[in-house]
């Protein structure tokens, strides 16, 4: 179930999502579609010329039902982010946009997908699937 849809215009071409805690300064793309750590993950995407367009799913354990664009996209990560205070936050990594989802639960990790676009280059779609529950 889709609970978040944003347009976001970006001044750097990497996007961050997770935690809304500090970015980890040693957090790099060094040529992968993405990067990770405990707390975030880091995608390249399409800054200063379009609308960057995130969505939110919530994962409730059914069918995939996400990803409804023409356009294929690429799963980038799978895998656990903390989310501290139980809510996500988009943005490009200088801090210049960025969304915060509401409460989406309780703190604690979560599984979470993201995918993209186009993988490879500069993405300008993203969609993020976190799962309902905390493990």
């Amino acid at each position: 179930m889709q609970i978040a849809g944003v347009d976001l215009y970006v001044n750097h071409p990497v996007m961050a999502l997770g935690s809304t805690e500090w970015i980890p300064t040693t957090l790099a793309l060094d040529g992968a579609p993405a990067a990770s750590c405990d707390t975030h993950v880091i995608v390249r995407v399409r800054a200063q010329v379009v609308l960057v367009k995130v969505r939110v799913f919530m994962d409730h354990g059914g069918a995939d039902d996400y990803g409804t664009d023409a356009e294929p996209l690429t799963t980038v990560f799978d895998g656990h982010l903390l989310l501290s205070d139980g809510r996500l936050v988009v943005g490009d990594v200088v801090g210049e946009s960025r969304f915060t989802t509401s409460l989406l639960g309780m703190p604690g990790r979560r599984r979470v997908r993201i995918s993209v676009d186009d993988p490879q280059r500069w993405a300008r779609t993203v969609d993020i699937v976190i799962s309902a529950e905390t493990v």
